[in-house]
């Protein structure tokens, strides 16, 4: 397989070369890749939703978010950014999970990101409910060891177990915290946010040592002092990127499973992850899409405008 250095960069297929509506269904029409052989940086999805609770759906997240990301063109109006001018990436199609088996699909997830990390490839999750980035970060932190997390979410996701199952979309930063695969002093949850079961429900993670800022310390302001706070906290330390779609309010982003009123805007969505430029990314996932409640289909394009955001703040 040649490597990036010696064939020209991939580039998203162009809207005057094929109509926007036609053509391959990757990941911005970019060439489709068996591996991740060759690459900077890869698209890949997690088609699976038998980690949820509530609606089901997300395994159609990866689908619709390549769908409804046709509209997108390599350059970056806002930032400067030109990633495929710099990077060899490609989408490299799905994780053949297990969809009758929770546990035995966070082990084929693992595995499937050790080969992935393997190629040097810096790997960008369409999912799928928020129980894949469990396993991404075991694949994750054998690589790189201990990782800073930057969680956006509207829950904590760091329950001791649901229904007695210590792996599903509610439990994966405290099985993380359980591995050691987190520099816990450098852990970050934002838009934390709705009903609780006791006072103390967002409070395990500050116990553990991360910075929680509610979803109501967010409201009319900008959030570009925060990250800036934040890189400086960091450092030079590896750090992934976990974005859970029900962040956004519903009334950016209904098609998820566990919506909560009062969440972030679309705008500080994007200076989050804008204000991630100049970390040592080594990963990042977009979470939780369930188009059959996304009528519009605005939550998947939202997730793949954020999933490009994120190629875009790469280290390369």
């Amino acid at each position: 397989m040649p490597t990036a250095t010696d064939r020209p960069f991939n580039q998203p297929l162009g809207g005057n070369d094929m109509p926007r509506f036609a053509g391959d269904a990757t990941m911005m029409r970019l060439p489709r890749q068996d591996s991740a052989a060759g690459l900077d940086a890869c698209f890949v999805g997690v088609p699976m939703d038998i980690g949820t609770s509530n609606r089901a759906g997300t395994r159609h997240g990866p689908r619709a978010i390549r769908a409804e990301s046709c509209m997108l063109r390599p350059f970056n109006m806002a930032t400067g950014a030109a990633p495929f001018a710099e990077m060899q990436v490609a989408d490299i199609g799905d994780v053949a999970i297990n969809t009758f088996d929770l546990k035995k699909t966070a082990d084929i997830i693992t595995a499937a990101y050790d080969d992935i990390l393997s190629h040097g490839a810096v790997p960008l999750t369409l999912g799928g409910d928020h129980t894949l980035t469990y396993p991404v970060l075991r694949a994750i932190a054998g690589k790189h060891g201990p990782v800073a997390l930057i969680h956006v979410d509207a829950h904590a996701d760091t329950n001791d177990e649901m229904f007695g199952e210590k792996i599903a979309h509610g439990t994966p930063f405290r099985r993380a915290v359980e591995d050691g695969l987190l520099v816990n002093d450098k852990v970050f949850q934002i838009g934390l946010r709705g009903t609780g079961y006791a006072p103390d429900d967002f409070d395990w993670g500050r116990k553990q040592g991360f910075t929680v800022v509610p979803a109501e310390d967010c409201w009319h302001k900008s959030l570009t002092p925060l990250m800036a706070d934040i890189c400086a906290r960091i450092g030079d330390t590896p750090t992934y990127l976990t974005y859970d779609i029900d962040s956004l309010d519903p009334a950016f982003a209904p098609g998820t499973g566990t919506v909560e009123i009062g969440g972030l805007t679309t705008i500080q969505a994007l200076e989050i992850v804008r204000g991630c430029a100049g970390l040592s990314l080594v990963g990042g996932d977009l979470v939780e899409v369930s188009p059959p409640y996304d009528t519009s289909g605005n939550t998947a394009l939202i997730g793949a405008n954020l999933l490009y955001e994120m190629l875009c703040v790469l280290p390369r």
